[in-house]
């Protein structure tokens, strides 16, 4: 394949696999300051995340096709699954973990493990007092042997669950990481 070629063919795989990328007009000056800042502040985001975070080990849930996947990573992947996103009550923008299916796919290659089936993993939603993520963090914590409580413990302090002496954040799709606002607090 020759080099254009396979520059296209790149190009056109990233699209593909990232549709949440913006194609930005650079001539227009507007557009590369919201580009500037927009890569800026997820940047900012991202590494005051790390710099503050007990572990980098994840475990991240999200359905895809009627299937509750769970996949193990560490912080490397951060900046391919996670989405700059408004937050709410005026605490600026948020870094969410929002994958579409196009990440989905890729989290689904990268080893990601059937849980349970998504009908399933809804009805212990309706039928307990807990939110998706709460519900994903007991089946994983209770699937580890161990048992799950309810707790409100900051991602500086602790991880959710710890296996074989290492500490993982358990993050289900939709799942706030952090804000401006709780990062501006904590480095205050």
């Amino acid at each position: 394949m020759q080099t254009a070629q396979k520059t296209f063919f790149i190009l056109c795989k990233i699209f593909v696999d990232f549709p949440a990328l913006r194609v930005y007009n650079l001539s227009s000056s507007d557009e590369r300051e919201d580009l500037k800042m927009n890569t800026t502040l997820f940047e900012y985001l991202i590494n005051g995340y790390n710099d503050l975070a007990y572990t980098h080990n994840y475990i991240f849930g999200f359905e895809y096709k009627g299937v509750v996947y769970a996949v193990t990573t560490d912080n490397e992947i951060l900046p391919y699954i996670l989405k700059l996103d408004k937050a709410s009550r005026g605490a600026g923008y948020a870094l969410r973990f929002k994958p579409t299916n196009a990440q989905k796919i890729m989290l689904i290659a990268k080893g990601a493990e059937v849980v349970c089936s998504a009908t399933y993993f809804n009805d212990m939603v309706a039928n307990l007092k807990y939110n998706k993520g709460e519900v994903f963090e007991k089946i994983i914590t209770e699937n580890n042997g161990q048992e799950w409580t309810k707790d409100s413990v900051p991602f500086t302090i602790d991880g959710d669950l710890t296996v074989d002496g290492v500490a993982y954040q358990i993050k289900y799709q939709g799942a706030t990481f952090t804000n401006e606002k709780i990062l501006a607090r904590l480095t205050a």
